[in-house]
């Protein structure tokens, strides 16, 4: 592996990059932690003319691929390109150890809480989570009581929200256990790099992330009915003006099965059919990525038409599996976040090894107190948003928007929490068309397949904020990803090594 002391932070592409919180590629002024150092040497080499030429070839990658988007607001929709910056976020072999036991160990709690929800509820007749937060939380469903479900996992696909906090500890920001987004950017972003940029992998050796597709198929496998041998699947998108339907797409294409709409489903004798033009065929696991409101009118949103009339029953008799389960929206709360530490050590008997960000619920007096006398230090959360929507950044707001947040508090105080306003790490960031680089503020989605056992997708989706100092990193509110390399524990030359990238 190269080493690389001689250029400064200074020189170059870095000439303004400034430290603030903790910083992914330097341990300081001028010193690249041991990791980051051939990163930083190539890159330092690089005049800007070729990290300009080679960007705009990636941002072209990108649009002819149809890498997209769609971001929604007052009553209109834009489909965008996903911004995409080629700097690289490395995470060592040590670090991801520990990432992926903590995540293993989360997913597998939050899974027994579901479970024990919609079942026995040991953990509200031990008064260890508050009941009422339960059934008041916007994702719980009743219907869900008493159904059983294909080897009781309710979970098979979540993305889980990390960031560093100044110390460098990796903290969990949020639980998305519904239908979480994001992973074909993580796999089409490694495709790009490989492309625009392979000779930054030769001091390196990453970890693949290009078998996700085939650990998802056998997860999806794994949900079907019992004594179901050789299952029919399909993806079930809510159609093309979906915000994440290039996913859909993607996902469906990469692991050869049928991308599927509501009115292409219909409901025969208690099972689920698929039209074809050979006629109908039976439909065995269905990888939902509509929300459970809309999955059934007879059950749920009587006016919903994206979802199939009558699927609910199929579900509840067993006919059909479904990914993921109808009700793991009841973890995901924010309402409920506080509380996962506890779910640790009630199911597993076990200490956290990922700890969660400090959090205020108004629904404690003292908490309000607190709260309400902060509001321009804190981040507020509706429990129940997501994409960045309903959130307050204290610092960065207005007295008038402070004022809203504080009478939505006091007449809803279960719709909301509050966190410290955590200064996220950052990491070099290409600006200006690549003239330079700057620290921009980041997260990490890992995304965790539960199925026979469980499996963790080496690295995860970095989320970058692109506008200077902003801590809001959806790509909804103007965010852009980056490649995420884990690195291997013999890591070294590539020509030495041969590991796949």
């Amino acid at each position: 592996m190269r080493t690389a002391t001689a250029p400064r932070i200074e020189d170059r592409l870095f000439r303004d990059y400034t430290l603030t919180g903790f910083d992914e590629m330097f341990v300081g002024s001028g010193q690249a932690r041991p990791h980051y150092r051939p990163l930083f040497a190539r890159l330092s080499e690089l005049p800007p003319q070729e990290i300009e030429r080679r960007s705009k070839l990636a941002d072209a990658m990108m649009k002819q691929q149809g890498i997209t988007f769609t971001v929604y607001g007052r009553g209109s929709s834009t489909e965008r390109i996903m911004p995409f910056d080629p700097i690289p976020r490395l995470v060592t072999a040590g670090e991801w150890n520990r990432i992926e036991r903590g995540l293993r160990q989360r997913v597998r709690a939050i899974n027994q809480f579901i479970h024990d929800v919609y079942h026995e509820r040991h953990i509200l007749k031990d008064n260890v989570v508050p009941a009422e937060l339960v059934f008041g939380a916007s994702g719980y469903r009743r219907e869900m009581n008493g159904i059983r479900v294909p080897h009781d996992i309710y979970i098979h696909v979540s993305g889980i929200d990390l960031i560093r906090d100044p110390a460098g500890d990796y903290l969990v920001l949020e639980d998305n256990c519904r239908t979480p987004s994001g992973v074909s950017y993580v796999l089409k972003n490694r495709e790009v790099m490989k492309q625009a940029f392979p000779f930054l992998f030769e001091d390196y050796a990453v970890r693949p992330v290009d078998d996700y597709a085939a650990n998802l198929l056998a997860v999806l496998r794994h949900a079907a009915p019992p004594g179901v041998v050789n299952p029919t699947i399909v993806v079930l998108t809510p159609g093309a003006f979906n915000s994440a339907y290039y996913e859909h797409t993607f996902l469906a294409r990469q692991m050869g099965v049928q991308l599927v709409e509501g009115r292409d489903l219909v409901m025969d004798n208690g099972g689920v059919f698929m039209r074809t033009t050979r006629g109908l065929e039976r439909v065995d696991v269905i990888y939902r990525r509509i929300d459970d409101d809309y999955l059934d009118p007879l059950c749920f949103h009587r006016d919903s038409q994206l979802g199939v009339a009558g699927l609910m029953g199929a579900y509840r008799t067993g006919r059909i599996g479904l990914v993921n389960a109808i009700g793991p929206g009841v973890a995901d709360d924010k309402g409920i976040y506080p509380f996962v530490p506890n779910m640790i050590q009630y199911y597993l008997g076990e200490t956290p090894i990922l700890g969660n960000v400090e959090t205020f619920r108004p629904v404690v007096p003292t908490h309000k107190q607190h709260i309400l006398a902060n509001l321009d230090k804190l981040v507020v959360k509706a429990v129940d948003a997501s994409g960045g929507y309903g959130m307050l950044i204290g610092p960065a707001s207005t007295a008038a928007q402070r004022e809203e947040f504080r009478a939505t508090i006091e007449a809803n105080p279960r719709g909301y929490i509050a966190q410290p306003t955590i200064t996220l790490s950052q990491s070099p960031t290409i600006v200006e068309g690549g003239s330079k680089i700057e620290g921009r503020h980041i997260d990490l989605r890992p995304f965790v397949l539960f199925g026979e056992e469980i499996h963790i997708l080496p690295g995860g989706l970095t989320r970058v904020a692109l506008p200077r100092g902003s801590l809001v990193v959806n790509s909804s509110q103007g965010g852009g990803s980056k490649d995420t390399w884990v690195l291997r524990e013999d890591a070294g030359p590539m020509a030495q090594q041969g590991a796949g990238i």
